[in-house]
């Protein structure tokens, strides 16, 4: 195969992931900017309630890095049927994690609202939306390992097309039902469930076409029925430590929800501004690492060993100037934000102006670690460092001193909020090392 050099690789790979995470973020966007304009107390009860969602997608970004840890390996090594096997695994998987939650959201939705609020009208208005968007978690099991096996078997172009029809269609159908256009009826949080539920359903018919009508690699009822034992012990190998720290960092950031959420309403409508800018810049850096790990596995898979090395210093360095772009054009949205969202009274504008400014400085950190844990090292194999660093990080360090901060100091909350945004710097130092140790660069096939 003949070598491209690093800027071809990041425009075949990195840029469309970046623009599909980027489209995905817009999502979050419209529901923050729509759900602001209906009232505060709904913006942040359905903030709160999307933090299933995002406990559900954790399981899915374990499940698509362990699909493209084999995937992008043995693409590189031209064994398709490897990765049809592979794809097999993951399909049969997310299925059965999507009906765990969505029995959860159907059975108690008032119990995962308790666990992130006090607020009686906050869990009222989240366990309404929940019950809706419900159905979203069982639509989205086979899309979202779909897509992650067309960003590894040549279709990445595609990929992007099909989710940005899903946003549009998000985006469109959030304007409808929330504020009740076009003869609707006006439905606020409930719209937006509805919004999510439709916009998922044409992202699976769309991917359910793509699997009938294409050759390359698709989901084949043989490959569901009878596992590969070999495959699926390499699957489990890799996959299981980016869940336990995918789980460890994301139950670690959903309990700075529940801490900035029993410290008011204020805290928790800044919060979810700061978070949903937050997302829409991260996108690049989440697209980065993303990217790296399809680049440096294919290379890996081929055993080019030293183009790998080579690949990763490359994509280090522009991990590190995205990060800083990044965090300063956080800072630079703070006013548009609070333009836009005029629901918010002072006191939590001013908790969004501190912070989005220690958002800026945190970009500047995960950029790095991002590219270098999500991509680098699990590219070969090396899933478990990063639990390790959030379980010492993020458990024994951040939350600790954030739950002192908040409910036994009574700190104010931007101070709280500076706290638990202190992860990604203090990891910076041990993944640096890690990485100059190069046990990562290894052929997995």
């Amino acid at each position: 195969m003949k070598k491209q050099n690093i800027g071809a690789k990041i425009v075949t790979f990195v840029l469309p992931i970046a623009v599909q995470n980027l489209l995905a973020s817009l999502v979050s966007v419209s529901d923050t900017l729509m759900l602001g304009m209906v009232s505060q107390n709904v913006l942040s009860a359905v903030s709160l309630a999307t933090q299933v969602t995002f406990v559900l997608n954790l399981f899915f970004s374990a499940l698509t890095v362990g699909t493209t840890i084999l995937a992008a390996q043995y693409w590189g090594k031209c064994d398709l049927v490897a990765v049809e096997r592979i794809l097999g695994i993951a399909v049969r998987i997310s299925c059965l994690i999507s009906a765990v939650f969505f029995l959860a959201s159907q059975l108690c939705p008032q119990f995962l609202m308790g666990i992130f609020t006090d607020d009686g009208e906050l869990i009222r208005t989240g366990a309404g939306y929940l019950r809706i968007a419900g159905l979203s978690h069982l639509l989205m099991a086979v899309p979202q390992i779909y897509l992650c096996i067309m960003k590894n078997s040549g279709r990445m172009l595609k990929s992007t097309i099909y989710g940005f029809v899903a946003v549009a269609a998000n985006i469109v159908l959030n304007g409808i039902f929330i504020f009740g256009l076009f003869g609707f009826p006006e439905m606020g949080a409930a719209g937006a469930a509805a919004a999510t539920d439709l916009a998922i359903g044409a992202e699976l018919c769309l991917v359910l076409y793509e699997n009938m009508t294409t050759d390359t690699v698709r989901i084949r009822w043989r490959y569901l029925r009878s596992l590969d034992i070999e495959l699926l012990k390499d699957f489990f190998k890799y996959t299981l430590p980016v869940l336990a720290d995918l789980l460890v960092w994301g139950l670690g950031f959903t309990t700075f929800s529940v801490i900035l959420g029993h410290m008011g309403n204020d805290a928790v409508a800044a919060n979810s501004i700061a978070n949903t800018a937050k997302n829409i810049i991260s996108c690049f850096c989440l697209g980065l690492g993303s990217g790296t790990g399809i680049i440096v596995g294919n290379e890996l898979g081929q055993n080019h060993l030293d183009t790998a090395r080579e690949y990763g210093n490359k994509l280090l360095h522009i991990s590190v100037w995205l990060g800083i772009g990044s965090g300063a054009a956080l800072v630079l949205m703070t006013p548009l934000f609070l333009g836009i969202v005029s629901s918010l009274n002072d006191c939590s504008s001013q908790y969004l102006k501190w912070m989005m400014l220690i958002c800026g400085f945190y970009m500047a950190g995960k950029s790095v670690n991002v590219t270098l844990i999500d991509g680098v090292f699990c590219a070969g194999g090396d899933t478990r460092f990063g639990l390790w660093c959030d379980i010492v990080i993020l458990w024994l360090i951040v939350i600790p001193l954030g739950a002192l901060s908040a409910f036994v100091f009574k700190c104010p909350a931007p101070f709280v909020y500076l706290i638990l945004s202190l992860d990604e710097l203090l990891k910076l130092p041990a993944v640096y090392l890690h990485y100059k140790k190069y046990k990562w660069v290894r052929n997995l096939t």
